[in-house]
């Protein structure tokens, strides 16, 4: 069972102010994770490869592949669709109002 003076110690390292009756409920519920842990470590584990996930996953790249039209012609065809155009951009409804103030 982890003792009462080790308690306040974590409590410290985490910026905890636990009360007197706080630090007995704490000592009481962190006993059985702790002794989960030291089960944990009976079991035998040797020739058993490291793992960072349950599932042997991997990422899913497309290869990089050139795009047939250049940025330029891009511009151009979005603007050519576009309703309206003002100085090679594409004008929209003002959304704010100038009132003079900020």
């Amino acid at each position: 069972m982890i003792s009462k003076k080790e308690v306040e110690h974590l409590a410290q390292l985490a910026r905890l102010g636990l009360s007197e009756k706080e630090l007995e409920k704490t000592q009481k519920e962190i006993a059985p994770i702790l002794d989960y842990f030291e089960k944990i470590k009976e079991v035998d584990v040797t020739g058993i490869e490291p793992t960072t996930h349950a599932v042997d996953l991997k990422n899913v790249m497309r290869p990089d592949q050139e795009r047939k039209e250049s940025n330029n012609e891009q511009k151009v065809k979005l603007l050519s669709s576009a309703p309206e155009i003002q100085d090679n951009y594409l004008k929209v409804k003002a959304i704010l109002k100038d009132n003079g103030s900020y």
